[in-house]
């Protein structure tokens, strides 16, 4: 049927914009142009230290390591089939959807869960083009010959990374939800996300919590205690006791130089250290100090000495042989280095028990982040940190992030960029993003010694303070806990402290990751964990024959606690902050955790 001229004239009056919608729209792209502009004057009266951070970062994170590559002509061809037969069934699909057979069910994919990208024809093309090609490109790096298994790895990580960077949900043209979100809203999502773009150059740091929500000593890290020791490197945090009487040999904590310790203190519901004052610990923190130049010649042995002193510290104070020693990530790997020199010293008697928070001592299965530890990528921290004597946090910050991209990086841009939502009040992000500096040498050295070349478990390997140290005399009491979903220290790398020390050992693993698979409440009964009391020689026996058990596995390891010394004595004198011969010089969590 013919177009009438009123129905013309109808069509035309929809697609033609009021004078007042006019002026509104051109008030939107004026605020945008004045938001850059702000920003560009900002940065000019600024050091260019976050400006230059994500350019000096692409050149840390480069995987172009020398390769002789070559194709295995099957398999490409195969890849190429496969590649051009989906595409012909795509385009059958979309250009004769009745005579086209079903699409075959996609995997799940939450970037593509909205039913824009599949009621729509165009973004459903969009959507179904892009997951073609990524899935050709991942199967591709099968193809390629001449490679370590290393640098296979290398390759196909890089490969999902450049797959999860260029996803049309990542860009304002291609994410219909974006976009209709700029109409429903007349712009202001647009001006949101712009405003949330150039807060986070300004910082050279992707946000991913609303940081206002939290204070430290209010709202996170806010256990009550008192700062009662200082070095330069770190201080010591002495938790006040809830309970009338308290365990007699104390727990001393270190947590991981490379975050703030308050991951073990988030808000009450979530601590670590509050529910272990609850169940009647003495429980003393170190807190480390993020790096600047002062500590530049910091190595090894300064962070050995440090846990020896804090554990001589508390010993002294409370008039105790020895205590409970924990250590989180790569602290724990210190404290192992911690226990085989005592042992070689003849002092291992300090320590009555040792528990390993996702450590790692051999890194011979390491995972993904082994990837960025090779010659080249060593040299160009090197190169990156000269002159400064440390690393700036936002660096290891970016690379953690790196390895759950589609997480940590993308979902943020979809989310606080594209869309222009608020960030939400999560304190765990929020500590995530609270970065820490790390001395320059000692980061080179960690990075070269254990990860690249793992020298930690070779006897003899490693000298700390001039000894040679060997964790095969490592016979302190371990309670080793590991995360089955853990990116940063796979599990299977965890469990590999069984194959080294001497002493009794238990083995937990938790459910979930390398956070939360740690800080896990009982009261929130989530997730589960897994224990054996019959002996395993490979991770996979222990799995075969564990026994689930649902909930927190905290309870298990205060049970175990209890084993090994059930004494008790009065939480009075010493065992109150600062009524021993240690006094308080301010209150938890101290200035060193609020430095940056």
């Amino acid at each position: 049927m013919a177009q009438t001229d009123g129905e013309t004239l109808g069509a035309a009056a929809l697609l033609t914009p009021t004078l007042d919608e006019l002026q509104h729209w051109t008030g939107v792209i004026g605020r945008a142009q004045q938001l850059m502009l702000e920003f560009a004057a900002a940065q000019a009266s600024q050091p260019p230290v976050a400006a230059t951070l994500p350019t000096d970062f692409s050149r840390l994170m480069t995987l172009a390591q020398p390769m002789t590559l070559g194709i295995d002509p099957a398999k490409l061809a195969d890849a190429q089939a496969d590649f051009w037969t989906g595409s012909l069934t795509l385009w059958k699909r979309f250009l004769a959807p009745a005579a086209a057979a079903p699409a075959a069910a996609a995997t799940p994919d939450r970037r593509f869960t909205a039913p824009q990208w599949h009621d729509n024809p165009l973004f459903d093309l969009i959507r179904s083009s892009y997951q073609l090609l990524s899935e050709h490109m991942v199967r591709s790096v099968g193809a390629v010959e001449g490679l370590t298994d290393k640098q296979r790895a290398q390759l196909l990580f890089a490969t999902r990374a450049f797959t999860d960077a260029i996803a049309p949900s990542n860009f304002l043209g291609t994410n219909p939800i974006a976009l209709e979100k700029i109409v429903a809203t007349r712009g202001e999502s647009l001006l949101r996300g712009l405003e949330n773009l150039l807060a986070d150059l300004g910082r050279g740091q992707l946000t991913h919590s609303d940081s206002r929500a939290f204070v430290l000593g209010e709202t996170i890290a806010s256990t009550p205690g008192k700062v009662i020791y200082e070095t330069p490197l770190f201080q010591l945090v002495h938790y006040a006791p809830t309970t009338a009487r308290v365990a007699a040999i104390p727990v001393v904590i270190f947590p991981p130089w490379i975050n703030r310790f308050y991951i073990l203190d988030l808000n009450p519901d979530k601590s670590f250290v509050r529910w272990a004052v609850g169940e009647g610990l003495s429980v003393f923190m170190v807190s480390w100090k993020s790096a600047d130049e002062s500590l530049a010649a910091t190595m090894l042995d300064d962070y050995v000495a440090a846990q020896i002193e804090a554990i001589d510290v508390v010993r002294d104070l409370l008039g105790v042989e020895a205590v409970h020693a924990i250590g989180y990530c790569v602290a724990g790997t210190t404290l192992a280095a911690t226990l085989a020199l005592l042992a070689a010293r003849g002092e291992a008697a300090k320590v009555a028990s040792a528990t390993f928070f996702t450590a790692q001592v051999d890194f011979s299965a390491a995972g993904d982040l082994a990837l960025f530890i090779d010659d080249q990528q060593l040299a160009l921290l090197a190169e990156l940190t000269s002159g400064k004597g440390y690393l700036d946090g936002r660096y290891l910050a970016a690379s953690f992030n790196l390895l759950r991209g589609r997480d940590l990086i993308w979902n943020t841009v979809v989310q606080n960029y594209l869309l222009g939502e608020d960030h939400p009040a999560f304190d765990l992000l929020h500590w995530n993003g609270d970065t820490t500096n790390l001395p320059a040498t000692w980061h080179l050295g960690y990075l070269r010694d254990f990860y690249r070349d793992n020298l930690l478990v070779r006897p003899g390997g490693i000298s700390v303070a001039g000894v040679p140290i060997d964790l095969r005399s490592v016979a302190t009491p371990s309670y080793v806990q590991a995360g089955r979903e853990d990116h940063i220290a796979p599990a299977e790398s965890v469990w590999k402290i069984t194959e080294h020390f001497a002493g009794p050992l238990r083995f937990v693993l938790a459910g979930s990751g390398h956070i939360a698979g740690v800080v896990n409440p009982p009261a929130a009964h989530k997730y589960q964990y897994w224990t054996s009391d019959a002996p395993a020689s490979t991770l996979a026996d222990f799995i075969a024959q564990a026994r689930e058990t649902p909930g927190s596995w905290w309870p298990d390891w205060r049970a175990w606690l209890a084993d090994r010394d059930d004494r008790t004595v009065a939480a009075k004198g010493a065992r109150i902050p600062g009524k021993g011969k240690r006094k308080p010089i301010e209150d938890a969590p101290g200035r060193y955790v609020a430095q940056r």
